[in-house]
């Protein structure tokens, strides 16, 4: 296949071309410049605008809010987080014990701090056990399981007259089966708020 000189002059302009478009203008950057770019960084301390969309100085600035307004946002951040933990109301217990699982402490310390602020708010702890074991012994375990957790909410500012318990021992199994898995959901303090 031969190639006319035509071709070769033009494959060799395009070529040319290319390299020219790829190559830098050789202007040194300034500190903080980007390649090609005339923004610079940001400065991270000053805060940040963001603008409206209007015309004018319409931009609402990081650094404007005032430490009273920063410690209300902070506040309703709290209360969406205590009120996020108080939706769970369902406490599990390893076999027969009524000791209450670490990972249960920060959402019933939220329920205790809510009880403390709606002094007017019930509870009723309603203990459970799983099917293993006479019927006896398994309401016996059901009350100390709720009465550990009644304990844990009037150390933690609950009211001891806000607070019911009743035991169902195993006769309100969650989930109805004679396996690991279902005595585990039915070994359980559940929290009805009245």
């Amino acid at each position: 296949m031969k190639l006319s000189l035509s071709s070769k002059v033009f494959a060799m302009l395009l070529s040319a071309g290319l390299v020219a478009g790829c190559s830098s203008t050789g202007e040194p950057m300034e500190e903080g410049q980007a390649a090609g770019s005339d923004v610079e960084a940001i400065n991270q301390e000053g805060g940040a605008t963001v603008y409206d969309g209007a015309d004018g100085d319409g931009g609402v600035s990081s650094t404007a809010m005032t430490d009273e307004e920063r410690q209300a946002a902070q506040e309703e951040a709290e209360q969406s987080r205590q009120a996020a933990l108080r939706d769970v109301t369902t406490f599990y217990f390893d076999f027969d014990t009524s000791e209450i699982k670490p990972e249960a402490r920060d959402v019933l310390i939220a329920h205790a701090r809510y009880l403390a602020d709606n002094p007017r708010e019930d509870v009723r702890l309603e203990g459970h056990a799983d099917e293993r074991g006479t019927k006896e012994y398994n309401l016996a375990l059901g009350e100390r399981r709720a009465k550990a957790v009644q304990r844990f909410l009037i150390v933690n500012g609950a009211s001891r007259g806000q607070i019911e318990t009743v035991s169902y021992g195993e006769e309100k199994p969650a989930v109805r089966g004679s396996s690991e898995s279902a005595w585990a959901q039915n070994r359980r303090v559940e929290l009805v708020f009245e």
